[in-house]
């Protein structure tokens, strides 16, 4: 394709994303049609590529799909699907082991598959690659990508709007595809497609503090909300709680399997505390790990905790996490005295609404991965559920695929774009970077791991004009890539922000200090939003 020519691109299936959900997707999806992936950045960089820990899938001798089942709803605190669930658990062993057919290498030992064990699980059932198993399945996945002819992929291209029309089959509202911005050339163009698949990923860059890479920027929740899609559960933002201390931009993560190889959190005058807050110790869930590292910060006024690693051997601890310990060694930690860490932001729970073929509110546009809420993680997600989640319905996407393609057609469809236009600056903006701090500052202060309803008024305040500026700035300036982005995670933010103020308890992982308990009466439901 001549970029410099093209005035509008069309194939049959469109996907935007190149994460684990966006790339298996693909895979299925080209033996039923030539598919088009449009990544912002180059095709590696997602949050799957930033995966440490594994897939959880039940796998090993003394594991069974009801234990599995059983853990991911006591971590979902009561709002999990018990019916996506089970999808979840019983179709994922197949999905690893496809997942293995298309080179994927997970480590082993003379009996099989090495299994590891992470905070809320009764059981070993963590398929990894030592400690950079997201790398090693995206690799394996774009290799098999570059090597299929019907699969097209555009890098450094970044999706600004959905596409929207009339079926005229049907007479309903249809998505046709997206506007699609070539940020090298700096102009925009449609792709018009019969199928849209939805993988965008996350949108941790909207905190402060991110175990998310910079291109997490909630492109894929503000888009479709944009579209008219239902999204559900914004409220519900996972932090992890051993991000490496001090922070950087990502921050680096400290994976939950090291706690479930024997490490223990401490204070920096090396008491244990854990024990304090649950049953489980260190390997409670992540929601409940959050909040007593935020609470012990709170009480000594240090800036971080230590992880502990005297219960891992120092030669296993080098042979399960080489990246670990290569990054501590590399600052300066003397992993004998144990790794800082603090939380950060990790993982979006909710997301787009999708039943449980991967359909969303809006004809012909689908959703897989961090992007969907499927119900399966309910308020708070079960550790390696992620990865495991995004095969499951990403290949349900591709059997819908195959039954509705040869029933539906390109459609006449124009962008959903909101705002209007203001004249393009002839100098830089100076509210750009400084809207930029400002959102991620006050998400984490007002809307983070600890939460009232006057710091959520306070943050839906400052927020709202903030988005009306980055909204028409944005349609005065389609050809710039880092506008689009500001105003995608400021939407995401406001979103987040309004979902939290609708959920007057604490579930999971929404910790209100003036709601501390939860409501089974009034809030045993999912949150739901629609522009």
């Amino acid at each position: 394709m001549s970029t410099e020519l093209t005035t509008e691109l069309t194939t049959d299936i469109l996907v935007i994303g190149s994460g684990i959900a966006g790339l298996t997707y693909a895979l299925a999806a080209a033996e039923r049609g030539q598919v088009t992936l449009v990544t912002k950045k180059e095709r590696a960089e997602s949050n799957t590529n930033w995966a440490q820990g594994g897939v959880a899938a039940v796998l090993g001798p003394d594991d069974r799909p009801d234990l599995h089942i059983g853990d991911t709803l006591v971590a979902g605190a009561g709002l999990c699907h018990r019916d996506r669930v089970e999808i979840l658990v019983n179709e994922g062993p197949s999905r690893v082991r496809e997942l293995m057919a298309w080179g994927a290498d997970f480590q082993r030992t003379d009996e099989g598959l090495a299994l590891g064990r992470e905070g809320g699980h009764s059981r070993r059932r963590i398929v990894h690659a030592a400690d950079h198993t997201g790398r090693m399945i995206e690799t394996a996945l774009l290799a098999a990508v570059a090597s299929n002819e019907r699969i097209q992929v555009l890098e450094d291209h970044f999706a600004v709007d959905l596409l929207l029309g009339i079926d005229p089959a049907s007479g309903q509202n249809r998505c046709g595809g997206a506007l699609v911005l070539d940020h090298g050339e700096g102009r925009t163009y449609p792709v018009r497609a019969r199928i849209t698949m939805l993988a965008t990923g996350g949108a941790g860059q909207v905190y402060r503090h991110t175990t998310n890479p910079a291109i997490a920027t909630g492109d894929g929740l503000a888009m479709a909300y944009r579209a008219g899609a239902l999204l559900a559960n914004l409220e519900f933002i996972q932090f992890h709680p051993t991000a490496f201390y001090p922070t950087a931009d990502p921050a680096f993560l400290i994976s939950e399997a090291v706690r479930g190889e024997g490490a223990v959190l401490r204070r920096r005058d090396g008491t244990a505390f854990m024990d304090r807050h649950h049953r489980l110790g260190s390997l409670a869930p992540r929601d409940v790990v959050a909040r007593a590292i935020d609470r012990e910060l709170a009480e000594t006024g240090d800036e971080h905790v230590l992880l502990d690693l005297e219960g891992i051997r120092p030669e296993r601890f080098r042979e399960r996490f080489p990246g670990i310990a290569a990054h501590c060694e590399a600052q300066g930690v003397d992993l004998a005295r144990g790794i800082p860490v603090v939380p950060a932001a990790h993982y979006v729970c909710g997301g787009v609404v999708t039943d449980a073929w991967a359909r969303t509110s809006i004809h012909g546009l689908l959703a897989a991965g961090e992007i969907a809420c499927t119900g399966v993680h309910g308020a708070n997600r079960l550790a390696s559920n992620s990865l495991l989640e995004a095969l499951v319905f990403s290949h349900r996407a591709s059997v819908t695929t195959a039954r509705d393609l040869d029933f539906v057609d390109w459609i006449d469809a124009a962008p959903a774009l909101a705002g209007e236009a203001d004249h393009p600056p002839t100098s830089p903006d100076p509210h750009l970077e400084g809207d930029r701090r400002e959102v991620r500052s006050l998400m984490w202060s007002e809307a983070g791991i600890v939460r009232t309803t006057d710091r959520l008024a306070s943050a839906d305040e400052v927020l709202a004009p903030i988005l009306a500026r980055q909204e028409r700035l944005a349609a005065g300036e389609p050809g710039d890539l880092e506008r689009h982005q500001l105003r995608n995670l400021t939407q995401t933010a406001h979103l987040i922000v309004r979902s939290a103020r609708m959920r007057t308890e604490s579930r999971g992982l929404h910790y209100m200090l003036d709601h501390p308990w939860r409501d089974n009466e009034g809030c045993l439901r999912d949150t739901l939003l629609r522009r």
